[in-house]
């Protein structure tokens, strides 16, 4: 059984509202640093080591769920914040939700992120030949259970997008929560075709329009909107965990990346346990703990591994 636990701070649907994420003792950790990257990886300061494993095993990652199917608020890991809880993106001050694409109400997947994977956007991909988007690799979930904000699940990698997203490149796994009743008839790509007709086409028609009703035009994409098999979703998430370890290692420009964590322990942005939970207590403004919202709402999930 694996066990995280997140608690909410602040006002739902405002801008101070925020989800932070504990361990199984309880201790505070960064969704972004802390959680690993693969379900099955044995850590070593923290930082998965290699070793060989079956195909099934290679293929199952940990997933971060920042929006829930069918709805529409932008919620996301706050890479510039310490601890880097979800919150709601914010764009001229106003708190961003996506419009409805016809015919899909909001997001048409449980849509979030890989831990332990970063975008360089000082780092130009041999394949799109733009830089990253300075974010962990984005995951469009396709099972059949709408999941909640902050849910940790295990799901298995199918294939890959990559959306240009003004000029940098933004990539998007397909992938399916690996305790869906149907997940063992998806391994590839070409499986969400055959048992999904359609879903790959909604996908990258939504990624083309969502930002239309918005004035911007349509997005763009690298190899003509070719979704990419599992093979080469994997090297792209080797290579954003790569990047990772070096930005938390201090070996390149993180920029504003908020890098503090608690279990990479050769990380010179390591900090304790006590520390950990100075910084939340401190994100807190005299507004927030007059609110009843303020108090610590905890739910814990349990994930089969």
């Amino acid at each position: 059984m694996a066990l995280y636990r997140t608690e909410e701070r602040g006002q739902p649907c405002s801008q101070d509202y925020r989800l932070f994420f504990k361990n199984v003792a309880g201790h505070y950790i960064s969704p972004f640093h802390d959680i690993p990257l693969k379900v099955d990886s044995k850590e070593e300061n923290g930082i998965p080591t290699k070793k060989a494993r079956n195909d099934d095993c290679e293929n199952l990652f940990n997933m971060v769920v920042e929006v829930p199917r069918w709805t529409n608020a932008k919620m996301e890991i706050a890479t510039k914040e310490p601890l880097n809880p979800i919150k709601q993106d914010v764009k001229n001050g106003k708190l961003r939700y996506v419009a409805n694409i016809f015919p899909h109400k909001g997001y048409i997947w449980n849509y979030g992120a890989l831990p332990q994977t970063w975008e360089d956007p000082h780092r130009k991909d041999k394949s799109t030949n733009c830089c990253g988007d300075n974010d962990p690799i984005d995951v469009c979930e396709i099972g059949s259970k709408v999941l909640s904000r902050g849910e940790v699940i295990h799901v298995k990698i199918l294939g890959i997008l990559a959306l240009i997203d003004e000029g940098e490149t933004d990539w998007k796994l397909i992938a399916i929560n690996a305790n869906d009743p149907e997940a063992s008839k998806f391994n590839d790509i070409d499986d969400v075709k055959k048992f999904k007709p359609g879903y790959l086409e909604a996908t990258l028609n939504w990624f083309r329009f969502y930002k239309v009703p918005e004035g911007k035009p349509e997005n763009q994409f690298a190899f003509n909107g070719e979704f990419k098999t599992k093979a080469f979703a994997l090297e792209v998430i080797e290579s954003a965990h790569e990047c990772w370890k070096a930005l938390l290692m201090k070996k390149c420009n993180g920029g504003s990346i908020n890098c503090t964590n608690v279990q990479v322990c050769d990380s010179p942005f390591h900090c304790t346990q006590e520390e950990a939970r100075s910084l939340v207590e401190s994100s807190l403004s005299p507004c927030n703990n007059e609110s009843p919202y303020s108090k610590n709402i905890v739910t814990w999930y349990f994930l089969s591994l």
